[in-house]
């Protein structure tokens, strides 16, 4: 029989395989159905599954190949012409959470924002520009905290110089070493602005050394990382830090090719009512300009209004300039690289073509070969902790889920997102949760009187937070709620029964030796008879000498009263071994 070969583009659907196998869809959704896959007709499979699948099925004639059409590009850098000019740096402020990035920005900037900042703690990726000795610099601005990885990442990816920012009172933390390997695997370049040195305690020395110890050799001891000892809250030394911004970006002779059709990356997308989607850019090459069309992963849009970073009407933006703009169809993602179309067809197609490429490389909805194994090999006995996620803007949602799956559910918990959007809570959101036991989360997100009320009445809880922590602890709770109970069991004595004085339905009369440990009332017993187990009981009281008593101890002798579920036949030279069983809740 000749052998056909199926191509596999990453992925393919339950239909496009049946075709390609000559089978009815009837009969492939139904030998899933037999290995624990519950598969609709455009339920997308993995290679691997196809291929599990092809074997359950005992196609021998049936070869799979992988097919590679992906249209992304994994360096988003690209060569430059002769004809690049010189741009502003990029630069990135990164480090341990209250280290005072922000308060850095605020001083160079002259804004205020810490105390709008919920926690005190970057929420998002912010892009600004000051001039400094007649020239540009752009900042981002970056999360500090732990749970905002993802987009401290892109913010990484996004940057020529990376600005270090550690504490002199604190030394070196976990998110300062994180932001040092960030910025190694972005290639970027290291400056450290070792912050609070007019604070009590602040030991500049001590901080260049531990960042010694993580590979950054400062100058004065021979490195060639600089290191800026500043105040950010006095203003000490932050002229000295952007001096040494631009010398570095002299070195390193950034440049961009003007040129060319615009492009660059989204940085924050939003919904806002009478705006549609409003997306922050950063231009990374050619000239965006008002009335342009662009593409953004599978979405695309005429440019309608541009902003700069205060808000300002900008008819162009240059290589190196976050700009906000609004136009685009849908939300494009974070971190999705944008690129200017010469026409709407154009700018349609190229999104359909993304859209392709994406569902290609499986995305997560996807039925994966780990997922078959699983419901074919293991009877799944994991409880499902459903969640729908709203943020204000696309980077938060990120966060937010990505951070969700990180905690750690010792594998009896399985966090299923329902469903993710940016916006307030809606009621769309609380038909969704409905009956399926599913908490909404809203991160800087609003709830409407009526939908509160909606989803009151639907016994739907809603739970909006400020601060990331404060999510995912309750989170991380709710799941707890969902382990079962650890069963604890103590062993406590064992008795050797010497005589029988009443055997009723279920309770029991009788007297024995103690021969280890001790016997109180409450205590439970396993009654043997033996070696054989007869059944279990409660010891309802103690008697020593025929008076009641706490208990009785090794080497003595005395009465009890038992309390059993069903008949035990009792009988002399049987042992009684009590035990404690205690219930306790367990904790992730």
């Amino acid at each position: 029989m000749e052998e056909k070969t199926i191509q596999i583009a990453g992925s393919i659907t339950v239909d496009e395989l049946a075709n390609a196998l000559g089978l009815s869809v009837t009969e492939l959704i139904g030998t899933l159905f037999k290995n624990g896959i519950v598969a609709t007709i455009n339920q997308r499979l993995d290679f691997e599954t196809a291929s599990i699948i092809i074997d359950e099925l005992g196609l021998k004639n049936v070869k799979l190949e992988k097919k590679n059409t992906s249209t992304k590009t994994s360096n988003f850098h690209r060569e430059l012409s002769d004809k690049a000019v010189l741009r502003p740096p990029v630069v990135a402020v990164m480090g341990h959470v209250d280290h005072g990035k922000t308060t850095l920005l605020d001083t160079l900037l002259h804004k205020k924002t810490v105390e709008g900042e919920a926690g005190g703690i970057t929420q998002h990726i912010s892009a600004y520009q000051l001039k400094h000795s007649d020239r540009i610099i752009t900042f981002l601005d970056t999360p500090g905290h732990e749970a905002f990885a993802a987009i401290r990442q892109h913010g990484a990816m996004l940057t020529d110089i990376v600005v270090i920012v550690v504490a002199a009172d604190d030394g070196v933390k976990p998110q300062t070493i994180e932001a040092i390997n960030f910025a190694k695997s972005a290639n970027a370049k290291i400056i450290v602005a070792i912050n609070k040195i007019d604070r009590e305690g602040a030991d500049i020395n001590r901080t260049m050394a531990d960042l010694a110890q993580q590979g950054l050799q400062p100058e004065e001891w021979g490195g060639d990382i600089v290191m800026v000892p500043i105040s950010a809250k006095q203003n000490q030394n932050l002229d000295k830090l952007l001096d040494m911004i631009l010398l570095t970006a002299d070195i390193e002779e950034l440049k961009a090719d003007i040129d060319i059709p615009a492009e660059g990356l989204v940085i924050e997308s939003h919904m806002e009512t009478g705006k549609g989607s409003v997306v922050n850019l950063l231009v990374t090459g050619g000239e965006l300009k008002t009335s342009e069309f662009i593409v953004a992963g599978s979405t695309y849009g005429k440019i309608r209004t541009m902003l700069d970073w205060q808000g300002k009407p900008k008819g162009k933006a240059t290589p190196s300039t976050p700009v906000t703009i609004t136009g685009f169809k849908d939300l494009p993602n974070f971190g999705d690289r944008f690129t200017e179309a010469k026409d709407e067809k154009t700018a349609r197609k190229m999104a359909l073509l993304n859209a392709q490429a994406a569902a290609d490389e499986s995305a997560s909805a996807n039925v994966t070969s780990t997922d078959l194994l699983r419901m074919m090999n293991v009877v799944d006995n994991t409880k499902t902790f459903n969640v729908i996620v709203k943020g204000d803007v696309l980077g938060s949602v990120t966060s937010v889920v990505d951070s969700l799956k990180l905690i750690d559910t010792k594998g009896e918990i399985t966090l299923n997102i329902v469903s993710t959007g940016v916006g307030d809570i809606n009621e769309n959101d609380v038909y969704m949760a409905a009956g399926e036991n599913t908490v909404i989360y809203g991160f800087n997100v609003s709830v409407p009187i009526n939908i509160s009320k909606m989803a009151a009445r639907d016994n739907v809880p809603i739970r909006t937070y400020k601060v990331i922590y404060e999510l995912l602890d309750d989170a991380k709770h709710e799941m707890e709620n969902l382990l079962d109970a650890e069963i604890v069991e103590e062993d406590k004595g064992e008795l050797k029964v010497l005589g029988v004085f009443r055997t009723e339905k279920t309770n029991i009369i009788a007297g024995g030796e103690v021969l280890t440990g001790d016997v109180k009332p409450e205590y439970l017993a396993r009654i043997i008879h033996d070696k054989k187990y007869l059944g279990e009981a409660e010891v309802t009281s103690v008697q020593k000498e025929k008076i009641d008593t706490k208990e009785l101890v090794a080497g003595e002798t005395g009465g009890l009263a038992l309390k059993t579920t069903s008949k035990i036949d009792l009988q002399v030279g049987d042992r009684l071994k009590f035990f404690t069983r205690e219930t306790k809740k367990r904790t992730l």
